[in-house]
């Protein structure tokens, strides 16, 4: 029997806050949501953005003073506006004065003398510089005409919005994170919070699996090119510094699987980083099911992070009139200073998608193994479909592989649960980039394989209207909001749109622009990826409750009292770990240089390898797949 795989824990750091407990989910649906969980959701964002803890059950001040009603009022005003899709803020580069470099040249027949200090002069001396004299430090040189000189300007970005974390929420001093791109420091938060979140202690699962039964995928699209990263070693000579050691390794895109396994889980299974640009995450999920459902693995944590709010990659996706720049914004509403909360569109009178950055990690395991530990069911993964677009004429055109995964994916669902789940038990978490070609390709394609299926009213959301196009990890946006949707019912409408473009393709589809109760009818997710260069995914996901109905049909009645009684310690020990995040800054694991592995222990006979911490033996009792061809 092919193995399920089922989600017993998820977490991250993005615009809408922390992901474990559905924090982020309620802060998007935050006109749906009771007062309860209203004071809860604001709770830990306050926490993250070190503007309140709860202290003895009750939210106090970072000095441990009590808020008062109107106090609470305020910082429930200040944690909404400093979240979700905003301008662009200051706390890591001013985007009205990013720091750039000009050419000039030096004009007149004799050119000019200018005086620089003796340890600033190049060595060797450019073509036509003559030192005229030296004294007290300082040099003396006449510079020939022609010559170039660089010099440090300043300029104002175009495109001012961004899909930011929290405001004040720093992720590097949540751990000794020395020299980590900003990336990599969400990987580490993030990838903890999911395994934190799980409330299994993580040696619990290493001592119940062999090591080799354990996988890790991650990625992300763009590298590390923040200052620490690839971006850094490519400025450094040009800006008159020198290369790091660890400025290019750091860089590379498979750290964020890489730092996970080193410094997170200590793991020495499984690794890979699948890369396929906004479909990135969908890939490494693939990879992931796949190895579940073969029983290659019986544990992976899957997921991505990327920071790409840096000017250099702003103005790349600038340059390709990808993003929403401020005049665009300004003309399609007619105003002077645009709406930045409302700069992703998606389905809408849009211009360009909004850029964002996220952290997002689940953790994964067989239903067998998941009812042995009583971990949680937030729901199960049945399959992934990618495919490719074909030839192409431009390298970001649409094409027809988008149309396949989408089809696969509803057929698939169909074949398992029948018409009346693909037709009213179901809905789509759209790529919807916010751009004006993104509107009309997918809603034809959302609206064919409706139409081809009988759909009629598809519910449809994108959750890029809130957190922005983080890249790599869109689609684990999508999954960390399709959770919520699959536990609590309600789906987040496009609240940034106010009416749908005219020109989309929606016969069979129910565009939703507000906040849509689903209630039990929210039984299976489709999340769908269009990503550059024809890179195209869709996954399924499926709701918690059918995911129990499934087990139980499976493993029978008392395995699932069993399992039950097993859970009520996992929760408890779970619920535990989201009140000490609520009582102060997170505490991710980062074990660094600890528990090493010494390498002269491991030892190796016929039937496994022995390594040294680990409760079971890696199996090389290898069963011979190739069968009668082998003889």
């Amino acid at each position: 029997m092919t193995r399920l795989p089922v989600i017993v824990g998820f977490g991250g750091v993005g615009p809408a806050g922390r992901s474990s407990f559905h924090h982020a989910y309620h802060r998007i649906i935050w006109e749906s949501i009771d007062s309860a969980r209203r004071q809860r959701t604001v709770t830990a964002l306050a926490a993250m953005m070190n503007l309140g803890a709860v202290k003895n059950g009750q939210l106090c001040r970072p000095d441990g003073s009590p808020f008062d009603a109107a106090a609470l009022a305020a910082l429930e005003a200040q944690v909404l506006d400093g979240t979700l899709i905003r301008r662009l803020e200051q706390e890591r580069f001013d985007p009205d004065q990013v720091t750039g470099n000009a050419v000039l040249s030096v004009l007149g027949e004799g050119g000019n003398v200018i005086t620089v200090a003796s340890r600033d002069l190049p060595d060797p001396l450019p073509p036509g510089w003559q030192v005229l004299h030296s004294n007290d430090g300082k040099v003396s040189v006449a510079v020939a005409a022609g010559s170039q000189l660089v010099v440090e300007t300043r300029r104002k970005l175009a495109v001012q919005s961004g899909g930011q974390l929290p405001s004040g929420f720093d992720p590097a001093a949540l751990y000794p994170s020395r020299f980590h791109p900003r990336g990599l420091q969400l990987a580490i938060i993030a990838s903890s919070d999911a395994v934190r979140s799980t409330g299994i202690d993580w040696s619990t699962i290493v001592n119940t699996v062999h090591p080799d039964e354990i996988g890790v995928y991650a990625a992300s699209a763009m590298a590390q090119l923040d200052g620490n990263g690839t971006g850094g070693m490519l400025q450094a000579r040009l800006r008159g510094n020198r290369v790091s050691s660890k400025q290019l390794p750091l860089g590379l895109n498979t750290m964020p699987a890489d730092f996970v396994n080193a410094y997170v889980l200590g793991s020495v299974g499984a690794t890979g980083a699948n890369a396929g640009a906004c479909a990135t995450f969908l890939y490494n999920l693939r990879l992931a099911v796949e190895d579940i459902q073969s029983g290659r693995r019986r544990v992976v944590v899957v997921g991505n992070a990327e920071a790409p709010l840096l000017p250099e990659v702003i103005e790349g996706y600038a340059a390709m009139s990808a993003l929403a720049t401020d005049s665009d914004l300004c003309r399609l509403d007619g105003v002077s200073v645009p709406d930045y909360r409302r700069a992703s569109r998606p389905f809408g009178d849009n211009c360009g998608f909004t850029l964002g950055e996220s952290g997002q990690y689940f953790v994964l395991m067989d239903d067998a193994l998941a009812l042995e530990l009583g971990a949680q069911v937030h729901g199960a993964v049945s399959d992934v479909f990618v495919n490719a677009d074909g030839f192409k004429k431009s390298i970001s055109a649409p094409g027809p592989g988008n149309y396949i995964t989408l089809a696969k994916a509803v057929a698939a669902v169909r074949s398992m649960f029948g018409d009346d789940v693909i037709r009213n038990r179901s809905f789509v978490q759209a790529h919807g980039s916010s751009t004006p070609q993104n509107r009309t390709t997918e809603s034809r394609i959302m609206n064919l394989v409706a139409g081809a299926f009988g759909i009629e009213d598809w519910p449809v959301t994108a959750i890029k209207a809130f957190v922005g196009h983080s890249l790599a990890p869109a689609s684990a946006d999508q999954m960390m909001v399709t959770l919520g949707v699959l536990r609590h019912g309600v789906m987040p409408g496009i609240k940034t749109v106010s009416k749908l473009a005219d020109d989309l393709d929606d016969s069979h589809l129910a565009i939703a622009l507000q906040d849509v109760d689903l209630g039990d009818r929210a039984e299976v997710a489709f999340l769908n990826s269009k990503g550059f260069g024809g890179n195209n995914a869709t996954g399924t996901v499926i709701s918690p409750r059918r995911t129990e109905a499934m087990l139980a049909q499976r493993h029978g009645a008392q395995a699932m009292a069993a399992w039950r009684a097993r859970q009520e310690a996992v929760l408890e020990k779970a619920y535990a770990y989201d009140a000490e995040c609520l009582a102060g800054p997170m505490q991710p694991i980062y074990r660094f240089g600890d528990a090493l592995i010494e390498e002269s222990e491991i030892t190796i006979d016929t039937a496994g390898v022995h390594i040294p911490g680990f409760a079971h033996d890696v199996d090389l009792n290898l069963a011979n797949r190739y069968g009668d061809m082998c003889k």
